[in-house]
């Protein structure tokens, strides 16, 4: 509600693992993930391929991989990444990126694969929408809050929400 979306349903894969995990964060971390994948998730049941990489790569109950393994490593059942590692601006590998931007690079990895020609504009726009939609959510929707918290001016702020399509 908080978001302005329809409420997802959670497969038993996603569930199962949800449930297992160890929540170093404990409930903020319960919380910004319910926040990611309410964003994130591209259909209405969030399977286990739609969590966040934290979550993909963590085994049950504990997280003790490294960042740097779990972006590589595939999903039971999944075929591991193929093709060359994506570099971070300063030119070294993914491995020493944040969760959000190992996902990012995730996705963009996926698109090229599957002849994406022009990733910009559309990750550009989900990014935005990301941002603002969870700036929105943690001011309770107080869209003046929401631009100072990101450091945008009130002006932009609606813009933005305008040419995204997001004003109700």
């Amino acid at each position: 509600q908080q978001l302005g979306v329809d409420a997802k349903r959670i497969g038993d894969g996603a569930m199962r693992r949800l449930r297992d995990f160890d929540y170093p964060g404990n409930v903020r971390q319960l919380e910004n993930i319910c926040h990611w994948l309410t964003v994130m998730a591209p259909t209405q049941v969030v399977q286990l391929r739609d969590l966040p990489p934290e979550l993909q790569a963590a085994p049950p109950m504990a997280a003790a991989r490294t960042p740097a393994a779990a972006t590589h490593d595939a999903m039971p059942g999944e075929r591991a990444a193929t093709g060359p590692a994506l570099a971070s601006p300063g030119g070294d590998v993914d491995a020493s990126s944040s969760t959000w931007q190992s996902a990012l690079l995730q996705e963009l990895r996926a698109r090229l694969e599957q002849g994406d020609t022009a990733p910009w504009d559309e990750l550009s726009r989900l990014f935005e929408t990301t941002l603002l939609r969870g700036a929105l959510a943690y001011t309770h929707g107080r869209r003046i809050e929401a631009a100072q918290r990101l450091g945008i001016g009130r002006n932009t702020i609606t813009r933005k929400l305008r040419e995204l399509g997001l004003e109700p």
